[in-house]
């Protein structure tokens, strides 16, 4: 991996974050706070950019884990900025009563409405208050293999660690002095119970960002398993689609 000095990441990021959103006309953003460490280190280095005082923080249940919930009040609450809790399972539930005499109970349309429902809630909130701006939160290894749900948490304007793998994150998060009970946490998206990034995706994140990493660096492959390489090449090509803009037809 790549060896970097994690103070110095952490001012550029901070930095960058500042010249982008006074770049859009801006000058607060909300970030949705799910008690995990990518929300979490996002929302820190928003804070440390903008000022706590513009800087909001979203807490959005919707059939969530009550321990994820208490997570996301504790990083809100360490960084002094104002936050909502907007229950979002009475909204999910309706939805899907409208319209279950037309569709079938599917697991994964399910679980990315939530983010979907998310995703529409920040950009109201972010528009009613004027000059704001939607911040992302996932990281490298993520937007790479595509776990993310496409206008869900995919719907943001900037991702401050879009290009930071999983462990830099986590190295950030301690300069941070963000509490480690975030940054020992399983990464999962809650979007039902008992999930876990790395048990969804069925491999580690140290993994991931090692093969990425040689990918990313045109380095060989010695000492890691084929199959685990095949498996993030794989979810690479078919998630392509996920960071492009849509196609369009164009008149000849």
């Amino acid at each position: 991996m790549r060896e970097l000095d994690i103070g110095k990441l952490r001012d550029n990021i901070q930095n960058w974050i500042k010249e982008y959103v006074i770049s859009a006309k801006a000058d607060k953003v909300v970030v949705g706070l799910s008690g995990g460490i990518d929300s979490a280190v996002t929302a820190a280095l928003s804070v440390k950019a903008l000022g706590k005082e513009n800087v909001f923080g979203l807490l959005m249940p919707c059939e969530s884990i009550s321990s994820d919930i208490e997570d996301a009040k504790m990083v809100a609450e360490f960084l002094g900025i104002r936050y909502e809790l907007i229950d979002l399972t009475p909204v999910y539930q309706e939805f899907l009563r409208q319209l279950s005499n037309i569709t079938e109970d599917q697991k994964v349309a399910k679980a990315n409405l939530k983010a979907r429902l998310r995703m529409v809630t920040l950009y109201f909130i972010a528009q009613s208050k004027g000059n704001c701006l939607v911040a992302g939160t996932g990281n490298r290894a993520e937007l790479a293999i595509g776990y993310f749900t496409k206008y869900g948490d995919g719907g943001v304007d900037f991702e401050p660690l879009g290009t930071l793998y999983k462990s830099e994150v986590r190295a950030v998060a301690k300069v941070l002095n963000i509490p480690d009970k975030i940054i020992t946490k399983a990464p999962s998206p809650g979007l039902w119970p008992g999930q876990t990034d790395e048990g969804e995706i069925g491999l580690l994140y140290d993994t991931i960002d090692e093969i990425l990493y040689r990918i990313d660096n045109n380095l060989d492959f010695n000492g890691l398993k084929r199959e685990e390489i095949e498996r993030v090449k794989y979810l690479m090509r078919i998630s392509e689609h996920k960071l492009k803009v849509p196609p369009y037809y164009v008149v000849e």
